[in-house]
């Protein structure tokens, strides 16, 4: 069992993949298999927007290189398509791991016909109802609130369903992040409150952010129990995931979940870190040399598991090209998807202003 509010993050490797302490392996070599390879297909996805974005296939990426720990561990550690994810824009990683198709990512960021969103979405702001994947929104921390009412919903209707709401550091300032979790402590609702802390918000760090000393401590205030884990050792955050959401399930209340990591890539393809503008080069190769993917590769063959990792990596990046030639051959949206999809019974003057766009289109 975890114990919550510990000085240093959980771990259960290290950076050379032996094991710290002593535990018992819960996992099967397929599952191990599985959360390796879909890290490096979150990794090849992450390398290969920037791409796109750089030949102007779409306007918009927030890059998650170097938290793959954290994303595909928790993914990894939820029930898809049962528990209820409200996501962050940069949980490219946890979209995979949960199992949703990178063929249906693309077709968000690049706007094709084949677009879950039908291109009415900002890119890079995906949702996916089969896997009850929340429709991605830019405004920090404004998912909070609304992802403890579903937790609350979820605790009203006596399911077994929890709720996940991931964030970055960043939004643990704003009000609806307090708000969100008050409610939630008062509530005891079945929520599980993630946060990816990579330390930067934008150009604000991590000590510029908050005097706390980190933030699973904040849980206090809410009277829920607080986890401070290392983001990048994918099995401690598997591990902490998997313990707490049981306990949610049992009824035991809400939890906050620290994932210390680092973002490697820039904030987004806005931001002003190419230009070295607010922090150094040496502080990202530090953390560029604490790869999750490497640390759990290092694991696996400590435990006797060897891994082709070039060989996943090519086949990786065959998906993504692929996928990336079969919705582009979609083609885009037509016209007429702006007035479908709101009403189920069209208002007169929708159907007006949908019959004036038909008429200049075909004049």
């Amino acid at each position: 069992m975890h114990k919550p509010f510990t000085d240093k993050p959980i771990q259960r490797i290290g950076e050379d993949g032996r094991k710290i302490g002593r535990w018992t392996l819960d996992l099967t070599e397929d599952q191990l298999r599985t959360m390796h390879r879909d890290m490096v297909r979150a990794r090849v996805f992450d390398e290969k927007l920037v791409t796109i974005l750089r030949q102007g296939k779409t306007s918009f990426y927030a890059q998650s290189s170097g938290m793959e720990g954290t994303q595909v561990g928790l993914a990894h550690a939820v029930r898809p398509g049962h528990d209820w994810i409200w996501p962050y824009y940069r949980d490219q990683g946890l979209a995979i791991g949960l199992g949703v198709s990178v063929r249906d990512l693309l077709a968000q960021c690049l706007g094709t016909s084949e677009d879950l969103c039908r291109a009415r979405q900002m890119p890079h702001h995906f949702g996916v109802r089969n896997y009850n994947f929340v429709s991605i929104s830019s405004s920090i921390a404004n998912q909070v609130a609304p992802a403890t009412g579903t937790a609350m919903a979820q605790q009203y209707l006596g399911t077994d369903e929890i709720t996940v709401c991931t964030f970055g550091d960043g939004a643990t300032s704003e009000g609806d992040w307090h708000a969100g979790l008050n409610m939630a402590g008062v509530a005891k609702a079945p929520i599980m409150f993630v946060c990816e802390n990579n330390q930067w918000a934008i150009s604000v760090d991590f000590k510029g952010q908050t005097a706390s000393t980190n933030i699973a401590v904040k849980a206090h205030a809410y009277g829920m129990p607080g986890y401070y884990v290392d983001g990048n050792d994918v099995l401690a955050v598997h591990s902490v995931v998997s313990e707490v959401a049981e306990r949610m399930r049992a009824g035991e209340g809400p939890a906050l979940v620290e994932c210390l990591t680092y973002r490697i890539g820039s904030h987004s393809n806005a931001d002003a870190d190419a230009e070295k503008q607010y922090r150094s080069r040496e502080e990202v190769e530090l953390w560029r040399s604490r790869d999750p993917i490497t640390r759990f590769e290092r694991f696996l063959a400590a435990e006797g598991l060897s891994v082709d990792a070039a060989a996943i990596r090519a086949a990786a990046q065959r998906e993504v090209e692929d996928a990336i030639t079969a919705t582009e051959a979609t083609g885009t949206p037509g016209w007429d998807v702006m007035f479908e999809d709101v009403y189920e019974d069209v208002p007169a003057h929708i159907a007006l202003q949908r019959e004036y766009v038909r008429a200049e289109q075909e004049a």
